[in-house]
């Protein structure tokens, strides 16, 4: 197989990047800065310059997405990546593997599958269905291979988790931005990793959408509970109003831009990862394992081995 080239070296990037080292694959990570593992070839370049995509992508047998642009900028931003990585993945041949997520689906009111409609009315919601549409297109066209990976709030790498657990542990009062007693699907990043570079070699993943193994449905105050316990300290944690998130979005933009995701924490968000977990014999990272990365990522813990 030829190389892997990766967009991105964020937490899903880095995971997926260091799983195909392991693997002994040739790796090239792509970024604005051409930062990345320093064990792979690293190149600068802007994903929205279709012509600097196409030649950073020579040579390649998948393109992975696995960028994240900045959240207040994504009506923006995307489209134009999209279209350089999809473009990039018809010229060079290569499989097209996108790390996405459920803002797809909209409000909804029993588990996710993959059959469930994508309905948001929500700007970000909106764009990506517009980028699987336009690359499921491509693929049903012949033109393209492709294939999508939606998984729900990351644990284990970048986290809501890490935004509470530094105050945690200090031991003082953990201070949540969302409501605490709501069960809710959480996703591994290496478990990302896992399903993308699995569908990138499997014909059977291209052409639909796959969601990550993931776990039981936790509360945050269970989450809280699993991170509190491996620090040692009290599970102290208190949900902040949401008219003082409200409030504070007139100022700062991205508590603004949470206003249109916030129905995945009021009610029960539950992901069913059933067919990726049959049809690729994956399993999701146990919560524990998941709750040590995520701590050791934040600098409050040493690294221990992790189950996968």
């Amino acid at each position: 197989m030829g190389s892997h080239v990766i967009f991105g070296a964020g937490p899903v990037g880095t995971a997926l990047a260091r799983l195909l080292l392991e693997r002994g694959e040739a790796v090239r990570v792509v970024t604005r800065s051409g930062s990345g593992l320093p064990e792979t070839e690293r190149v600068a370049a802007d994903a929205a310059d279709a012509a600097r995509v196409l030649a950073v992508t020579e040579g390649a047998a998948a393109i992975y997405n696995c960028l994240n642009p900045p959240y207040t900028r994504w009506a923006q931003a995307w489209p134009p990546i999209a279209a350089a990585l999809l473009g990039a993945a018809e010229a060079r041949g290569a499989v097209l593997a996108t790390t996405s997520n459920l803002y797809g689906y909209g409000p909804v009111s029993a588990p996710m599958t993959e059959s469930t409609p994508l309905t948001a009315t929500g700007t970000k919601g909106r764009v990506r269905t517009r980028m699987w549409t336009e690359a499921l297109a491509a693929h049903e066209a012949g033109r393209v291979r492709a294939f999508e990976v939606r998984g729900s709030d990351y644990v284990g790498g970048s986290s809501l988790l890490g935004m509470i657990a530094p105050r945690l542990a200090k031991g003082a009062t953990g201070w949540s931005p969302a409501p605490l007693d709501v069960p809710h699907t959480w996703t591994d990043v290496r478990d990302v990793a896992t399903l993308l570079a699995a569908g990138a070699r499997d014909e059977r993943a291209w052409g639909r959408a796959w969601h990550v193994p993931s776990g039981e449905p936790l509360t945050l105050r269970q989450l809280t509970a699993v991170a509190a316990e491996q620090l040692g300290v009290p599970n102290r944690v208190r949900e902040v109003s949401w008219p003082a998130l409200w409030t504070g979005g007139l100022v700062v933009p991205v508590l603004r831009e949470l206003r249109e995701t916030r129905h995945q924490f009021t009610a029960p968000f539950v992901l069913d990862s059933t067919a990726a977990q049959e049809t690729f014999g994956l399993h999701p990272t146990p919560i524990e394992d998941s709750v040590t990365h995520d701590l050791a990522e934040a600098g409050l813990t040493d690294r221990q081995p992790a189950s996968s």
